[in-house]
Parts: structure tokens; C-alpha cells; sequence
């Protein structure tokens, strides 16, 4: 089996020849091709050279294409910093007040500039690998994520509490929107896969309750758009999920990327053989700060647990920091790959 072929199977839980192994590495990328974060993120070519480099260097399945975390929210009129070294960041909302919403333009996230040249380095990538190795096309924010950058922290989440449901709901619709435009771009380079992020929308952050009534409708209705256009979706939200796992499932997602916050045995009850669980080994402390024995321990650890099932995708819990050692990535590959 190629890497797709292994990805596929987990992700229609049949069995493969080997554990499928995909890693959130962006700037890890970067970091291997001696290019800067600003170098990486103008440039198509670049971040498919760096992915390429880094698929065939750690013999991986799949590509996750990520780039920024603010790229969407750029994309309709947010203030975002673009860092040297460092991924960019949103400078806060640019509603004062949801009042406001009627003030905004229409979503055309086509025009952004970092948008073009997210979906044209997947292109570049699916004409590199065709289906050798599955393309992920990450797309940014999920709706509630956009909302909250799109207001700000601290607005969001008193909103939550203090604003009228129509508002939050106008404004979430017109996030969902902005979302499912990137997500039918992405399809059109050809990904195999898409995803988003809905990390404001954790039980870090909300109540169980909050996330089933403002996020996880409109997610629902991002993976239909996916659904609708033939592709595969992950959805990945940070911090420790076990509380909402069970709704998350009502999405339709075809895979969940948890966050390693989340407990792996609770996971696996309630995901197997009911969605593909993608993770979820810690990448600050394991893989970037660890040495490679504790990679390798905690590593197997998972797989003592997720080889029970064949609805499993080998990564890191979130993204990997640039500062990854080589040896640890191999540790991590080779583990999985060596595993009886």
C-alpha cells in the first residue's frame, strides 16, 4: 500500500499494512529548509519544497498543508502581524459591537493574498505526489473560531453570555460562510482531505453546553460542505475535549485531530470504529523537548491502545514546534513503523 492507500483505509477503518502516520509540522518544515516563517508563508514553492523535503526525509503518509492560524480571519478584514520567525497573529476584532454586523463586506476570501498562496502550494503538492501520499488541506478557523478573532477573546466569550442569540447566530453565519468559501477553493486543488480548527470552542474555553448550541451546528454544516464536494474532513479543536467527544461525533467528521490534553483511553472508547482518531502525542514535551526514549515510550503507549482499531492516524497532539530534533522525528516514525 502507498500512503494514501493507508490513509484511506484508516479513514474508512479497513485494515492497512502499516500504521498511517501523518504530522502537524509546518514550521518544523520551514525550520529543515533554513527558511524563515516569512519566507515560507510568501512563497507557493517554498512550502511545497519544505513539505515535499519533509514527507520523503520521514517517510510519511500524508501531508497536513498548514501555514498560519489567522489566515481566514485576515481574509475578512482582521489586523494580523506577520512575525519573522514566527507564525502570524491576529491584533483583535474589527466589530466593536455586534450591532455592527450589517457594516461588513460580503465574504470573498479568494482575494486574500496568503489565501492564493495557501491553495496554490497544495496545488503544487498534488501535482508532485497525485495519490502517492494523501493531501491535507487545512483551511483555517472553523465558524465559532473566525467569530471569536473576529470580535476578540474576551468580546467573544462575554457575548456568549450577554448578547442575543440572533446576533451571535448572524455573526456565526457569516463566519460559516468565510469558511466553507475556503473549504470549496481547497477542493479545487485537488486535496484529498480538509480540516479546521474550533479551538476556542473547547471545554477549555466554553461549557459543553455553549459548544452543542454556537459550534457545533455550524461545524456541521462546514463537513457537509465538504461531504457535498466529495472530500474527507478532519476537525481539530485544542486542550482537553473528553467532555464534548461525544457531541463532536454528531458533526459527521470522517477523523477528529485531539489535542494530547485529551485522555487517550477515553478517546478510544468513544471514538472506535465510529470516527478516525488522529493523534495525539504531546509536541512541546515529548517531541520537541524530549529525548528519544520518551518519544518512543509514549509513542508506543498510544499504539497499545489505537492498534486495537483500525480507525487510527498517527501525529502529534498539535502543531509541532520549530525546534522538533530530527531524532525525535525519527523516533516517532520508527516506533510506529516497527510496531507488532
Amino acid at each position: 500500500m502507498n500512503g494514501y492507500q493507508r490513509m484511506v483505509a484508516a479513514l474508512n477503518g479497513e485494515p492497512a499494512d502499516k500504521i498511517p502516520i501523518m504530522l502537524h509540522n509546518f514550521m518544523v518544515a520551514a525550520a529543515e529548509m533554513n527558511i524563515s516563517m516569512a519566507q515560507f508563508r510568501e512563497s507557493p514553492r517554498l512550502i511545497a519544497a519544505s513539505f515535499i523535503k519533509s514527507v520523503e526525509k520521514y517517510d510519511l503518509d500524508g501531508v497536513l498543508v498548514d501555514i498560519d492560524t489567522v489566515t481566514l480571519a485576515g481574509s475578512v478584514g482582521v489586523a494580523v502581524d506577520f512575525p519573522e520567525r514566527e507564525p502570524a497573529r491576529s491584533h483583535g476584532g474589527i466589530l466593536d459591537s455586534l450591532k455592527n454586523l450589517k457594516s461588513l463586506k460580503p465574504v470573498s476570501v479568494e482575494n486574500y493574498k496568503y489565501i492564493q498562496i495557501w491553495l496554490e502550494a497544495v496545488r503544487l503538492l498534488k501535482d508532485y505526489f497525485d495519490d502517492e501520499i494523501m493531501i491535507r488541506g487545512n483551511c483555517d478557523q472553523s465558524p465559532f473560531s473566525l467569530a471569536s478573532m473576529m470580535r476578540g477573546t474576551e468580546l467573544w466569550m462575554t457575548d456568549l453570555y450577554m448578547a442575543e442569540p440572533s446576533q451571535l447566530c448572524e455573526l456565526l453565519d457569516y463566519c460559516t460562510e468565510a469558511t466553507c468559501q475556503f473549504i470549496k477553493l481547497m477542493v479545487q486543488t485537488g486535496a484529498h482531505m480538509v480540516s479546521n480548527g474550533d479551538s476556542p470552542a473547547g471545554p477549555d474555553m466554553i461549557s459543553p453546553e455553549l459548544y452543542e448550541q454556537y459550534a457545533l451546528p455550524y461545524e456541521t454544516r462546514v463537513i457537509e460542505e465538504a461531504h457535498r464536494a466529495g472530500v474527507y474532513y478532519t476537525l481539530h479543536i485544542c486542550g482537553n475535549t473528553s467532555l464534548i467527544l461525544d457531541k463532536m461525533l454528531l458533526t459527521g467528521a470522517d477523523a477528529f485531530e485531539i489535542d494530547y490534553k485529551t485522555d487517550t483511553m477515553h478517546a478510544f472508547n468513544i471514538l472506535k470504529d465510529k470516527a478516525t482518531f488522529i493523534g495525539n502525542i504531546d509536541p512541546s514535551s515529548v517531541l520537541a523537548l524530549g529525548t528519544p526514549a520518551l518519544v518512543r515510550e509514549k509513542t508506543t503507549e498510544l499504539l497499545n491502545i489505537f492498534s486495537k482499531t483500525n480507525r487510527f492516524i498517527l501525529n502529534s497532539g498539535c502543531a509541532l514546534p520549530s525546534i522538533t530534533p530530527e531524532a525525535n522525528m525519527r523516533a516517532f516514525v520508527e516506533t510506529a513503523r516497527n510496531y507488532k
